[in-house]
């Protein structure tokens, strides 16, 4: 009885905080206030807490740019995790556009859709994130191009770095900087969550929205370690599927490391809701 009153709670302030924060951002764009960058990262950041989630970050973000973000793919609440690390935007299957709620907070961060399997808008998508790099926004590239059971990392697509080459060829600059990013949950309750307790953080993609964003909020106390890597410089003479490869290749072992849980200290770290009373 409790557990359902607290999971429906949850869900209410989810709602909440979703739509009053949009509408502030929606405000703020409207009368091009600066604010309107820092408001989804505010979002983010209490969805998080709402939910249950904390987010230790390991190495700095590039201060370099263009700065593209390439990084694997385990659960809708990655879109949560790394836009409350910093101001960012997404580039996501178009798949995302229909999922409620995600949709929204996707919306709100600029996210770039791609559909994969429409090859005459490809030129077009290449073209707003290539404007977007050279405009100094820091996009993110899930290059999985899916979501995976968490155990793992999936081999990394290299069509889906295009637009960073595209950047290039386009514009006046020599380069495009992109850095790995490895997204782990790691524990549960404080507790590893080890192989077999991965589905309860992990979204594969074969259950709905719906029962994993329940199962998820009644768990609710999750820690996920979000590692930095080296950057790589791409530039217009670069081997895409060989920069790809060793962006997969960094991405693999800081993962590894992580739920090996030799990752060393945290930068900092997110306080997760209620932390201090489990």
């Amino acid at each position: 009885m409790i557990a359902g009153l607290v999971l429906v709670i949850r869900l209410v302030l989810m709602l909440l905080v979703t739509a009053v924060l949009a509408f502030a951002t929606w405000v703020a764009r409207l009368f091009r206030l600066k604010s309107s960058q820092k408001i989804p990262r505010l979002l983010n950041r209490l969805l998080l807490r709402i939910i249950g989630v904390r987010v230790n970050i390991h190495g700095d973000f590039s201060t370099a740019h263009p700065l593209l973000l390439v990084s694997n793919h385990v659960s809708w609440v990655d879109i949560l995790v790394m836009g409350s690390l910093k101001e960012i935007c997404f580039i996501a299957k178009s798949e995302i556009n229909s999922w409620p709620v995600i949709n929204k907070l996707a919306r709100l961060q600029g996210t770039v859709f791609i559909d994969r399997n429409n090859r005459r808008h490809a030129a077009i998508q290449a073209d707003t994130i290539a404007n977007r790099l050279l405009h100094g926004d820091v996009m993110v590239l899930f290059a999985e191009g899916t979501t995976s059971d968490g155990n793992k990392i999936l081999d990394f697509n290299s069509s889906l770095l295009g637009a960073a080459q595209y950047a290039i060829k386009q514009s006046h600059i020599d380069h495009v900087m992109v850095q790995p990013v490895a997204i782990t949950y790691t524990r549960l309750h404080g507790i590893p969550l080890g192989r077999r307790y991965q589905p309860l953080a992990s979204w594969p993609g074969d259950v709905g929205l719906m029962p994993h964003l329940l199962g998820f909020l009644k768990n609710s106390a999750f820690d996920v370690d979000v590692m930095l890597g080296e950057p790589l410089e791409f530039s217009a003479t670069t081997n895409r599927k060989a920069l790809t490869k060793a962006a997969n290749i960094q991405v693999s072992k800081m993962f590894g490391k992580a739920l090996r849980g030799d990752i060393g200290p945290t930068k900092r770290s997110k306080t997760r809701s209620e932390q201090d009373n489990r």
